[in-house]
């Protein structure tokens, strides 16, 4: 699927696993550094439970550390810190991103993915766009790149989201 083919290309350009060519594998449990950080914001802690065994089963023989992060899920700052693939909701995000700084949970992230995003027409929709708005404020100010993917399989007003998103037209939607 598209988010396991984009966490893996991700783990690969940021280092933590190596390409096929090298047979380089990293397996270090250490904290993961600034931008090498994968947040999968899915919309149920059903589905996020779903995703983190997924992710789990396929990326545990690179030594990737996928953990769940809910309201039912709680992590020691020390385990979200080690984990390279955290799994959460909306508004939980939202409560880990509010305080923000470099020493963030949030400043670690460097590719952000968003599971049906259609909801943002939804009730819910305000926590995505709030964590959206604050990701493109801390890339203004920190200066530092985030890839963010928005996945729907139902998106009559793609383009409009697009924008809110502000990706670039000509290279980033399809």
């Amino acid at each position: 699927n598209v988010a396991m083919l984009t966490a893996v290309s991700h783990l690969r350009d940021v280092g933590l696993i190596g390409s096929a060519s090298d047979g380089d594998h990293h397996y270090d449990n250490g904290p993961v550094s600034t931008g090498m950080k994968i947040v999968y914001i899915a919309p149920m802690k059903a589905l996020a439970q779903e995703v983190t065994e997924k992710f789990s089963s396929k990326l545990k023989p690179l030594g990737i550390i996928v953990k769940e992060l809910t309201g039912d899920m709680q992590l020691t700052r020390a385990e979200a810190d080690a984990a390279h693939v955290l799994v959460t909701t909306p508004e939980k995000w939202d409560v880990v991103t509010r305080k923000g700084g470099d020493g963030s949970l949030g400043s670690t992230c460097g590719l952000l993915i968003i599971d049906e995003v259609h909801l943002l027409a939804d009730e819910r929709g305000a926590v995505i766009e709030s964590v959206v708005a604050r990701l493109h404020r801390w890339v203004e100010s920190s200066q530092r790149q985030v890839r963010l993917v928005a996945l729907s399989a139902t998106l009559p007003n793609y383009e409009d989201v697009a924008t809110f998103l502000r990706v670039d037209k000509q290279r980033g939607l399809f």
